[in-house]
């Protein structure tokens, strides 16, 4: 294998196993450190270039490969990429791009294609005029991706021609692959290997077409580096796929999956998705966007300049300190909705950049700046009075996504989750400045209506948090002496321990009064509400606030609400919805888990919101002798059938007509306690947020303003629908 001549690492291993026998100073010598060259050291220390050997470093490594594909798109080289996860375990990438250049490079005598893929910081992304802004920049990815492979095919279309080169755990050299009938589908990694020994050789394996250029890599992840639980994610190459073709505009992407794996769309034979957006961020914007539109999608776009001394490669090889000027460009798309949940991503050359860094510090610090300075201007229209206004104010309902280009960024590790890049702080500050103020004090008509409809939501928020805060600090848990602070129709619990204690939301005031004598009031309280409560996925935080129902939930459970919710100072361990079993009670408990999931997510996050299952029937089996007759009681249509047929078989009479609950207020207290409220004997549906956009998606589609979808819904569904429980 070629010796790389690339960084190298030093070990203290060798010390260690000396130390065993000498522990003195003086016996630690030059001899006993190990230098690992090239390739070598990653393979001994993954985790410093792909972050782990877990799941998340083996997508890592599809990402390195995917952005030098996306490179030439952003350099207008290349308009469609391939992603296959084969069913062998191997990735496979493809592109239309320039092709890797095939040529010999003069300083190390290796074709382009042998130095991307096996020195250390090599590419065409140091200032050499190949790229003007680019994901790769340490020019490790692709030799990374193919130290820890244990096998590398490389095919490139260049010049009429096409060259391959084959690489097994980075070293190159020929696989001996059983081709024939079965074509491609021979490749394996445990074919026969021979490695290149004096000369590596780029070999011609076909003719490529008039113009046609471009790339195809693919790999198989070496096992001896990575867990044997490490498996590619589809889900997030879709959600990377997605993201990219809105990043770069008519850029076509294909994720295909062929591996047949249980639990993905694949699972039962090859599945295959297209992206293409013509739109940019704007169009981004408004897909992660999952409350209702306060503004429009608002386009910010600028650009500055800053000075770096970086070391550049001159003619003769050696790397000089130059002084550049360098231009960071910034695009970010800002839209506003009435929720009060924030949602902001940043990219830096099309990189996402999860952990944030210099541009979304800049970001954040010009829109707080930003803000405030327009409230002060404001402040007697608004009402603000003499608070000061936080950064969570201004981010609630917030979709924002962040992006700047610029040549050669410093990211913090290879993982490039951070961007550390100082000067890019100020620009992007500057941009928002600038153009949020003049987007705030436009005199345009519809500008100016979203702007004030914006001023009016920050100043809003910022009572908010303030009440909010002064109500944690006053409102603590009740004790007997105390209840009167709560409302009046609470039949609140004796103990004080949360983890036992359960609040039982009844519908209607006469089934409180079989649930007070049902309950155990040591540690089950009781509020009733009246009726259907305020639709809050239609209403205003301040209808909701208004509305006495609300109100009083989120006064008895007493951890606040909205981005103010702390869920350590819920009263209760348990909130169970008890409605009744018919479709009006569906409804109200529809409506009531509509208001948990708007203002107290944390709460059904928590798993801590729960739907009570009142029986729908009453079975009196008739025993003879005299003895007390057996009461049975059945949850569904179809569990009654069952059991009454089991009954008849048994030769077992039952008493007509059989009892149907239309309401729990039909119980006596020792029948809702035994099926109902009894922990012993009672089913509960525990309510859970497996994903939150997905649940946002069918509360805005049940409970929502537009009714289009609505109504297709129902239509469609209608079929579906067990007219048993209806009730006539």
């Amino acid at each position: 294998m070629p010796t790389a001549t690339g960084t190298s690492t030093a070990s203290k291993t060798g010390a260690s196993k000396t130390g065993a026998s000498n522990t003195g100073a003086s016996n630690y010598m030059a001899r006993h450190l190990q230098v690992l060259e090239g390739l070598e050291a990653v393979r001994k220390r993954p985790g410093m270039y792909i972050g782990s050997t877990d799941s998340r470093g083996l997508m890592h490594c599809v990402w390195e490969i995917i952005d030098n594909s996306v490179d030439e798109a952003l350099a207008g080289a290349c308009d469609r990429i391939d992603v296959a996860l084969m069913a062998d375990g191997s990735v496979e990438v493809r592109d239309n791009g320039r092709g890797i250049p095939v040529d010999m490079e003069p300083r190390t005598g290796l074709t382009g294609v042998e130095v991307v893929f096996t020195k250390l910081h090599a590419g065409g992304k140091f200032g050499g005029g190949s790229y003007t802004a680019s994901g790769g920049l340490h020019g490790v990815g692709a030799s990374v991706v193919n130290a820890l492979s244990a096998r590398l095919d490389v095919e490139v279309d260049r010049g009429m021609k096409t060259h391959a080169m084959s690489f097994r755990r980075g070293e190159p050299g020929v696989f001996d692959d059983v081709m024939g009938a079965r074509g491609a589908g021979a490749k394996t990694p445990d074919a026969g290997f021979t490695a290149y020994v004096d000369n590596s050789e780029l070999r011609i394996i076909g003719k490529a077409g008039r113009g046609r250029t471009g790339s195809r890599v693919r790999y198989w992840p070496d096992h001896q580096i990575f867990l044997a639980d490490a498996a590619f994610s589809y889900d997030d190459l879709v959600s990377r796929a997605r993201q990219t073709s809105y990043l770069i505009p008519g850029l076509t992407l294909v994720i295909r999956d062929e591996r047949g794996v249980p639990g993905t769309p694949g699972e039962h034979g090859p599945h295959e998705e297209t992206f293409l957006h013509q739109g940019g961020i704007s169009e981004f914007a408004e897909f992660l966007a999952i409350d209702p539109a306060l503004t429009d999608v608002w386009r910010i776009q600028g650009s500055g300049t800053f000075h770096e001394n970086v070391p550049v490669l001159d003619e003769r090889g050696h790397m000089t300190p130059t002084d550049l000027e360098r231009e960071c460009e910034v695009d970010i798309a800002l839209r506003w909705g009435t929720g009060y949940e924030a949602k902001a991503v940043s990219f830096v050359n099309i990189i996402a950049t999860p952990k944030g860094g210099t541009h979304m510090t800049g970001f954040e610090q010009s829109l707080l700046k930003v803000f405030r300075r327009q409230l002060e201007i404001n402040a007697r229209r608004l009402k603000v009075g003499s608070d000061k206004v936080e950064k969570e104010d201004i981010l609630a309902g917030l979709t924002a996504v962040v992006t700047v280009r610029l040549a050669e960024p410093q990211f913090e590790g290879q993982t490039k989750e951070v961007l550390g890049t100082s000067a890019v702080r100020a620009i992007v500050a500057k941009v928002i400045e600038q153009e949020l103020t003049a987007m705030l004090t436009s005199s345009k008509r519809g500008d100016k209506a979203q702007s004030a409809l914006l001023l009016e939501k920050v100043v809003a928020e910022m009572k908010s948090r303030i009440s909010a805060r002064l109500h944690k600090e006053t409102q603590r848990r009740k004790n007997a002496l105390e209840t009167s602070s709560l409302p009046a129709k609470l039949a609140d619990c004796r103990s004080s321990d949360v983890e036992r204690t359960e609040l039982f939301i009844v519908e209607g005031d006469s089934a409180l009064g079989t649930a007070k004598l049902a309950r155990s009031s040591d540690h089950q309280a009781l509020l009733p509400i009246r009726g259907k409560i305020l639709n809050v996925q239609k209403a205003s935080l301040a209808d909701m606030l208004k509305n006495a129902e609300c109100a009083a939930i989120l006064q008895v459970i007493g951890a606040g609400s909205g981005r103010s919710f702390d869920l350590d100072t819920a009263r209760y361990g348990k909130v169970i919805i008890m409605t009744d079993a018919d479709v009006d009670g569906a409804h109200i408990r529809t409506l009531l888990l509509t208001l948990f999931f708007r203002y107290m997510r944390p709460l059904v996050a928590a798993g801590r919101v729960f739907a009570a299952v009142p029986p729908l029937h009453r079975i009196e089996v008739i025993n003879a002798g005299g003895r007390k007759n057996d009461l049975l009681y059945t949850y569904s249509e179809a569990e009654m059938r069952q059991l009454m047929s089991s009954l008849e078989k048994k030769g077992r009479k039952v008493k007509q007509p059989l009892q149907r609950y239309k309401g729990l207020g039909e119980m006596d207290a020792d029948q809702l306690a035994e099926t109902t409220m009894d922990p012993r004997h009672r089913t509960l549906r525990r309510v859970t947020l497996a994903d939150a956009e997905i649940a946002e998606g069918v509360f805005d589609l049940l409970m929502g303003n537009d009714v289009g979808p609505r109504k297709d819904f129902i239509i469609d569904s209608a079929a579906e629908l067990d007219r048993q429980r209806i009730d006539a």
